[in-house]
């Protein structure tokens, strides 16, 4: 997982070829002005959840992880912490990974935990489980989901 501010996404643009793009969409973009849900970019290799979800406590989130796409978890408003934990190291699985919906579930507790405020983002690649969406209230944020190559 790579956590940093967007002003300094551009250190990270090749670490994937569609990654210029949607850093400078992300930076064009007031996603607070737009409506909630999935925002079409480049068909399914490439797509925008705009969500506003209420946060869950250290407690009563799970570890989530992907195969087919890694995600860009770029904070709106408020503040979220993200759990992390090395996929290879979760032991505790509460839910198979399901590979029509690209995600499985694992309880084991993270490694490590990292806070987010707006206009920071997590990169998050398929080796790394995580628990997004930690903290009190509501929060809003962006996933973009990128097709891994």
């Amino acid at each position: 997982m790579i956590v940093a501010h967007l002003d300094h996404s551009e250190r990270y643009e090749k670490l994937h070829p569609a990654f210029t793009k949607v850093f400078a969409h992300i930076k064009q973009t007031n996603f607070l002005n737009l409506e909630l849900g999935k925002i079409e970019f480049d068909g399914e290799d490439v797509f925008f959840i705009n969500a506003e979800p209420e946060c869950l406590s250290k407690e009563n989130q799970v570890l989530e992880y992907h195969q087919k796409y890694l995600d860009i978890h770029v904070l709106l408003t408020g503040e979220e912490t993200i759990g992390w934990k090395s996929l290879t190291d979760c032991k505790h699985e509460k839910k198979a990974f399901n590979t029509e919906e690209d995600y499985g579930l694992y309880e084991d507790q993270p490694t490590t935990y990292v806070t987010l405020q707006p206009k920071h983002f997590a990169i998050v690649y398929p080796e790394d489980a995580h628990a997004p969406i930690i903290g009190q209230g509501k929060i809003r944020k962006i996933v973009v989901k990128i097709k891994v190559l």
